[in-house]
């Protein structure tokens, strides 16, 4: 009787759907923070957000960023997000137990000839790698009862392996493409803030008649909120980026690391 695996990718995190959905949320949690937390009246001068903020007030100055503000928070919200939900999906992913030591024992058991032990531990396991691995042990098993000769038995547990890693991998770059996105955006909105906020500044003193240095300066001063903010979300979104791609490849060569070993023992059982 033949075993089959159930391929079902271990967990593929929030749907396009979804996500579309999460991100005009956070959006509109960004202006939502803008209006109500850094535009409350007691970060102003006599309580109006029209005015001058508070001597110092930061959170005022950043109201007085206008607009851009509220959407750079969306998006530095929005890479907090999607850097959770990818880190609980990858996690989840390597597995139940730590996956290098998983590895070493499927290894071990392989090496051992002891197919069902390692097929009984990568159910213990679960996980992208474990799913994968399973399905080559399956297939181990099955070319071992047909008899193949080693080089048909390893381009067959070779296919195996790379048709359950293509189910596998893209549940895990799933979503990575808006932490790049954001990589760039945040800069490039910031920018824009600056920009936007540094014509108005210097628009004000052209029309004051005799210049104020402190009007200028402060209008400076909330121009550049835009410009600290945007830097501060493309930071995040580059370490969350980075972080999970190392992992995505730790998880590939751990991966291929069990295949080799796994292809290795049926020629070496099988000479």
């Amino acid at each position: 009787m033949t075993q089959t695996v159930e391929k079902n990718p271990s967990g593929s995190g929030l749907s396009n759907v979804a996500a579309a959905i999460t991100i005009i949320a956070c959006l509109v949690f960004g202006w939502v923070i803008w209006r109500f937390v850094l535009g409350a009246p007691g970060n102003f001068m006599n309580g109006d957000r029209n005015g001058d903020p508070n001597p110092g007030d930061l959170m005022g100055m950043m109201y007085k960023g206008g607009y851009v503000i509220a959407v750079l928070i969306g998006l530095m919200t929005t890479t907090i997000v999607f850097g959770i939900e990818r880190w609980i999906v990858i996690s989840k992913a390597a597995g139940a137990g730590d996956v290098k030591a998983y590895v070493g024992k499927v290894q071990s058991l392989v090496n051992a000839n002891q197919i069902d032990e390692a097929i009984e531990l990568s159910d213990k396991q679960k996980g992208s790698v474990a799913n994968v691995v399973k399905s080559a042990l399956i297939k181990l098993k099955e070319v071992k009862r047909e008899g193949f000769d080693a080089d048909k038995a390893t381009e067959t547990i070779q296919k195996e392996i790379e048709e359950a890693t293509v189910l596998e991998m893209p549940m895990l770059e799933k979503n990575m493409i808006i932490l790049a996105t954001l990589v760039s955006i945040g800069t490039l909105v910031g920018l824009l803030g600056t920009v936007t906020g540094m014509i108005k500044a210097f628009s004000a003193l052209s029309t004051a008649g005799s210049p104020d240095s402190s009007a200028l300066a402060t209008g400076i001063s909330e121009a550049l909120m835009n410009t600290a903010t945007g830097i501060g979300t493309s930071t995040l979104a580059i370490v969350f980026y980075n972080v999970f791609t190392t992992k995505i490849d730790k998880l590939t060569h751990f991966i291929d690391e069990a295949g080799f070993a796994i292809t290795q023992s049926y020629r070496r059982h099988n000479k």
